[in-house]
């Protein structure tokens, strides 16, 4: 539009329409260009915090007893439950949810459909993977083979089992969703290895819950990439020691990064878990 009018006034010489001629192209512009950037404000604006996910079809079991002291430990290494957060609203996840140790500390809602086993009100359950259920390949995946791939299964501790189910049910079908998870405080990292190996176990993780890279750096060096070493752990190969440790954190579903500046003192120990001032939302 704006090229259009240029052209016109260039083919008029100077005289009493050319005033006349150049405020209406100078008011097209300025509506179109006021119309462009309306239009960019008004565009949605992409949410920084991680959104819950669509609803899915699944099944739910559980293993151990009420206590839930055989969910302790697990393949994502988070040690005692209690202790470290997570309590008794956790779940073993099918090794297609499991996705090789990636989504742990994920968290997902759970109810409970389509069985008469489902409680009257349908509750839902908020729940974090820490565990994996393997698959079971002497049984048929819709007998026994709960967790065999490409099933989407929870293996719930029982207690959250008993709140969306009568448990005498043993398997039930339910929905489930991944949700942000809604953690206290920062990122933690529980540190062991040795003098010459840092691992470290990185814990209550919010929002995506998971983490796909991380990095560290001692105050005397670089960023150096942790390697993942199993679960929620990670790895370095440097003498860090009377150090203080800083850790940048990749989440592995949306890549967003955060930086966790001298999380440990330059005395830090190996057994003792540190907290961070940050944590994804």
């Amino acid at each position: 539009m704006q090229s259009h009018c240029f052209r016109l006034l260039q083919k008029i010489n100077e005289n009493d329409g050319f005033a006349s001629l150049l405020w209406p192209c100078s008011l097209v512009f300025f509506l179109v260009s006021t119309a462009t950037v309306s239009s960019a404000l008004s565009l949605p604006i992409p949410s920084l915090r991680f959104q819950p996910g669509p609803w899915r079809y699944a099944h739910a079991t559980f293993y151990g007893d009420e206590s839930a002291s055989e969910t302790m430990g697990g393949a994502c290494g988070y040690g005692n439950l209690f202790s470290t957060g997570y309590g008794i609203a956790t779940a073993a996840l099918s090794s297609t949810l499991f996705n090789d140790g990636f989504a742990c500390g994920t968290c997902y809602q759970i109810r409970c459909r389509g069985s008469p086993h489902c409680y009257g009100s349908f509750p839902i359950i908020t729940v974090t993977g820490t565990n994996l259920c393997p698959p079971n390949w002497a049984q048929p995946s819709d007998n026994g083979g709960w967790c065999n791939p490409p099933r989407r299964h929870f293996d719930l501790s029982k207690p959250a089992f008993m709140q969306i189910a009568y448990w005498r049910a043993g398997i039930v079908p339910v929905m489930y969703r991944r949700v942000p998870c809604v953690r206290k405080g920062g990122i933690r990292f529980l540190l062991q290895g040795n003098e010459y190996w840092l691992l470290a176990f990185v814990m209550n993780v919010g929002g995506e819950g998971d983490v796909g890279s991380i990095w560290v750096k001692g105050s005397n060096t670089d960023w150096m990439r942790m390697s993942r070493n199993w679960g929620a752990s990670f790895q370095a190969f440097s003498r860090l020691g009377g150090q203080s440790l800083s850790f940048k954190i990749t989440s592995y579903t949306t890549r967003k990064t955060i930086i966790a500046t001298d999380v440990a003192p330059s005395t830090w120990y190996l057994g003792m878990t540190y907290e961070a001032d940050v944590n994804f939302a």
